[in-house]
C-alpha cells in the first residue's frame, strides 16, 4: 500500500504533467490508441479514400435500389462492412517481412475480414427477405384485385345473361300472343288482349 507521503508526492507531480491542454491535442491524444478503425464506430482513416466509399455505397444502392429507410439502412451496412472486410484485407500484407510473420497481428485480420463478411452477407440476406416479403404482400394485393375483377366479370355476364332471358321470354310470349289474335281473327277493341308492346312495358314497370 503506497504511504500518504507517496501519495502527495504523486499529486504534486500530476500538477506538472506534460499532456495536452489544448481541445486540438486532446483530440489527438484520443486518437493515439486507433490503430485499424474496426471497433467502434465506422470511419474512413485519412489512409483511404472517402471518394471511393461513397462510390462503393451509391453502386450498392443503385443495385439493390432501396426505396425505404430499412432498404436504405441495410445497403449502408453492407458498403460498411464490405469496405471494412477490404480493410482487414490489405493490412493482411503487413504482417509479412522479409523474415517472419507476425502471427497475432494476421489472426486478428483474419477474424476481422471474416467477421465484415459475414456482415455483409447478413445485412445482403435481410434485404433480400425484406424484399421478398414485400413482394409476397404485392403479389397477394394483386391477385386479390384480379379475383375482385373476375368476380365483377361474373356478375356482369349474369346479369346479362338474365337480362337476355327476360327479353327472350317476353319475346316468346308476345308470339303467343299473336298465334292466338290470328287463331281467333279478333278484330274489335273490346276483345283484344294484352299483347306485343304492352306486355313488354308491363314487365318492365313491374321489373
Amino acid at each position: 500500500m503506497p504511504t500518504q507521503a507517496q501519495i502527495s508526492a504523486n499529486q504534486k507531480n500530476s500538477e506538472h504533467s506534460t499532456g495536452p491542454k489544448s481541445a486540438t491535442g486532446k483530440a489527438a491524444s484520443c486518437q493515439n490508441n486507433f490503430r485499424h478503425g474496426f471497433a467502434g464506430a465506422f470511419r474512413v482513416l485519412s489512409s483511404e479514400s472517402a471518394d471511393e466509399f461513397n462510390q462503393l455505397a451509391q453502386a450498392l444502392n443503385e443495385e439493390h435500389q432501396a426505396a425505404t429507410p430499412t432498404e436504405i439502412l441495410l445497403v449502408t451496412q453492407m458498403a460498411q462492412a464490405w469496405w471494412l472486410r477490404t480493410r482487414a484485407l490489405s493490412l493482411q500484407d503487413t504482417c509479412f517481412t522479409d523474415d517472419a510473420v507476425d502471427q497475432k497481428q494476421l489472426a486478428l485480420y483474419l477474424r476481422y475480414q471474416t467477421t465484415h463478411d459475414r456482415a455483409f452477407h447478413k445485412s445482403l440476406d435481410q434485404l433480400l427477405k425484406l424484399r421478398a416479403e414485400k413482394r409476397k404482400a404485392e403479389i397477394g394485393f394483386e391477385s386479390q384485385q384480379r379475383k375482385q375483377a373476375e368476380q365483377a366479370r361474373k356478375q356482369a355476364v349474369e346479369n346479362r345473361r338474365q337480362e337476355l332471358h327476360k327479353w327472350h321470354v317476353l319475346r316468346a310470349e308476345a308470339e303467343v300472343d299473336h298465334r292466338v289474335l290470328l287463331n281467333l281473327n279478333l278484330q274489335t277493341p273490346e276483345h283484344s288482349v294484352s299483347v306485343g308492346p304492352e306486355r313488354i312495358i308491363a314487365a318492365q314497370k313491374a321489373a
